[in-house]
């Protein structure tokens, strides 16, 4: 028996790289019939059938895994939004931030195409960098027209697996490139007609990038909270949670209730007004959404 890591999952077979070589294998039927769906970024026990061929046996305990994009065991998730086409949307970015705040991943939040800012824009986006670099979060504005920003990232993947995500059309693939150019990978531009990028990324792939491993994704431009109970979002948002024992009630939700540290703060413009709305509209969602009943 052998280990390794899967690089690549694509038309029903893992791609596991195992001492330097990879082996295409084929996931046992009892994956199946157990619901378990090997993912990318799985440790996995495989036997090899061949020189470069084998079957998946064992997937090792995972320390996370996603959904959307379907990925296990990332350190690291490099949150990728445009400053325009399509315009930067701080409500989606904190919907990601929550996702991976929530799997205990590490948010770099880059700002893409900042050649194509006016001046307009260009006041409204430092100004969004600002508030997210006052939160604790690391944020990086790239071009990969001017190369701005490109050394800078290349430096936070070394040694590390990360996850390059984000609403279609704002780059992913130009950013993967320009970090690595050999990598050619497909890019389209914006549908004009349809005002979002096409989907150019059809499988989840690890890339070796900058002495770490990078996956691309395929594009999306919707989140579900539903993992995240509604108690648990305040501890998502972290300048709630360095605020929360400040609060008069303990497990404050910080929407009504008196003498709440975090509406203070709101109200003191020492946490942006437009994250403590995303955060009420998460709330409400939550309210709003479907009991889930064990089986």
């Amino acid at each position: 028996m052998a280990e390794g890591k899967i690089i690549k999952a694509l038309s029903g077979f893992y791609y596991v790289l195992s001492e330097g070589k990879v082996f295409q294998c084929r996931g046992r039927g009892v994956f199946r019939k157990q619901k378990i769906t090997p993912l990318v970024g799985d440790y996995v026990v495989f036997q090899a059938t061949g020189e470069s061929e084998g079957y998946i046996l064992e997937i090792c305990e995972r320390k996370n895994s996603l959904i959307r994009p379907p990925i296990a065991n990332v350190e690291q998730a490099i949150l990728v939004f445009s400053a325009v086409e399509p315009d930067f949307s701080p409500k989606l970015l904190d919907r990601f931030l929550v996702l991976v705040e929530s799997k205990q991943i590490a948010p770099i939040i880059v700002v893409n195409k900042i050649d194509l800012m006016d001046s307009q824009t260009k006041q409204s986006i430092e100004q969004y960098v600002r508030d997210y670099q006052r939160i604790g979060y690391d944020v990086i504005e790239t071009s990969t027209v001017t190369k701005e920003g490109i050394e800078r990232l290349l430096s936070y993947l070394e040694g590390r697996i990360s996850v390059v995500a984000g609403q279609s059309g704002v780059g992913k693939s130009s950013l993967l490139n320009a970090l690595r150019p050999d990598l050619q990978l497909k890019t389209n531009d914006i549908s004009t007609h349809l005002g979002r990028g096409k989907h150019t990324t059809r499988h989840v792939e690890l890339l070796e990038i900058g002495g770490g491993l990078v996956a691309d994704t395929p594009g999306f431009s919707a989140l579900e909270l539903d993992d995240i109970e509604i108690e648990e979002l305040p501890l998502y948002f972290p300048e709630f949670r360095e605020r929360s024992d400040e609060c008069k009630f303990r497990g404050c939700l910080h929407v009504a209730e008196p003498k709440c540290a975090v509406r203070e703060a709101v109200e003191a413009g020492e946490i942006p007004s437009y994250r403590y709305e995303n955060y009420l509209s998460f709330v409400e969602e939550m309210k709003e959404r479907k009991p889930r009943y064990e089986r």
